[in-house]
């Protein structure tokens, strides 16, 4: 090329072998900005990254500025003539121009006279960023120069492009890891084996619509022939609610081991999910105490429902009414547990989440409360796992290949004798 020196060719080459051999960002940003620099005989060279999110550019690799990071808006200054335009900006004086901001140079003391200012593009013609020359050795850049510019910003675009793919697919690649972790850490946290009560079954089942979910269910023996039940619902699905429904489970059984009182620990779980959960997140719950000895069930809905009661020898279900609000919204919620009703042989306590009732099949057809009655009355001569079952089954099929839009969770009680 007339006007450069005659080992240029060789220099994109050698530098085009350099980007090539490398994954790290820095490495190639300073190959880039050192390539620049020398092969066009210049003071100083910039790569500043586009940041889409922001409408930014950004360099955190750069000649004369340390280790400090370089942010400005895309569109303004000679690097911001360039990202609009995508087109290459040769200014023989920065200071004529109006597009140059000057403010760099008064903090600095540094003096801005030629800039080249070559944007990287992608393929498809995606903004990667810009690259910015300044103070040519020898006069002002030529035709000859942005030439050289431009086949060295094709090769830092290439470079650029291919880091930050293998930059996501190494993020997506941990937060796969990351999510399963959670995923084993959840599942495994739930009961491995239900108490045993006399003269009642316990069976239940949780499927998260995601990695996680927020669904949470538990079954707590205590010392006088009863357990505690409970049935939680964080509204969302995924990590987030994930977290916070296991925090609830994590206060009642705590609390448990400490002897309080049922309603105490609504109450006090209440308080301080007020004070953690984020603004417009809540947790719908159901907490029921079985006791064996009188075979008497009372309980109480914090926005939990619809919740059910098979009365056997009726062959009818009876709707559970929600005593109070969700938790996490009222600091002061009022928890007062149903009186103790009594439960035959044969008779069912159905606690089950709304990704239940609320499922849906290809047609947008839902599931509904009547299918979920209809499942548990075939199935209700067998023993509470195999209701269960039953109705995990009639909820699979109903859905087909429609994958689930929200947790899907069912607590079944059986009284037996």
């Amino acid at each position: 090329m007339p006007g450069l020196p005659d080992n240029t060719l060789s220099r994109v080459l050698d530098v085009a072998r350099r980007l090539g051999g490398s994954s790290d960002l820095n490495e190639i940003l300073s190959v880039v900005i050192d390539a620049m620099r020398d092969v066009l005989a210049a003071d100083r060279a910039t790569v500043f990254e586009y940041d889409a999110s922001h409408d930014e550019l950004f360099a955190t690799v750069a000649h004369g500025t340390g280790d400090r990071e370089i942010r400005i808006p895309a569109h303004t200054g000679l690097a911001g003539a360039a990202a609009q335009t995508r087109r290459i900006v040769n200014v023989p004086d920065a200071h004529e121009d109006p597009r140059f901001n000057p403010a760099v140079d008064r903090a600095t003391g540094y003096r801005t006279r030629s800039v080249l200012a070559i944007p990287l593009l992608a393929d498809d013609g995606d903004l990667v960023g810009v690259a910015q020359v300044l103070n040519k050795d020898e006069g002002t850049f030529t035709a000859a120069d942005e030439q050289v510019a431009a086949a060295l910003a094709a090769q830092a675009a290439v470079a650029l492009r291919r880091q930050r793919l293998i930059a996501d697919r190494l993020m997506r690649e941990k937060l796969e890891r990351d999510l399963e972790l959670a995923s084993r850490i959840q599942q495994s946290s739930l009961p491995a084996t239900l108490p045993t009560l006399a003269g009642f079954q316990i069976a239940a089942w949780s499927v998260p619509a995601e990695s996680t979910g927020g669904d949470v269910y538990d079954v707590v023996a205590l010392p006088a022939d009863a357990v505690v039940l409970m049935m939680a619902d964080a509204t969302g699905h995924g990590v987030g609610p994930a977290l916070s429904v296991m925090q609830a489970r994590s206060m009642l059984r705590v609390a448990l081991r400490l002897d309080a009182e049922l309603d105490a620990i609504v109450e006090r779980m209440n308080r301080q999910l007020v004070d953690d959960l984020p603004s417009g997140r809540f947790i719908t719950a159901f907490f029921g105490h079985l006791d064996a000895r009188t075979g008497t069930l009372s309980g109480f809905s914090a926005g939990q429902g619809p919740l059910f009661v098979y009365v056997a020898a009726e062959d009818r279900f009876e709707e559970i009414e929600v005593d109070a609000p969700p938790l996490g919204i009222l600091p002061d919620l009022e928890v007062r547990f149903t009186p103790p009703r009594s439960l035959a042989a044969g008779d069912l306590l159905i606690v089950a989440s709304d990704g239940i009732f609320e499922a849906f099949d290809a047609s947008g057809a839902m599931f509904g409360v009547e299918r979920a009655h209809e499942a548990i009355r075939v199935a209700r001569t067998g023993d509470a796992e195999s209701i269960a079952a039953a109705l995990r089954e009639a909820v699979r099929c109903f859905g087909g290949e429609r994958p689930a839009d929200d947790d899907q969770t069912v607590v079944i009680v059986k009284r037996v004798g």
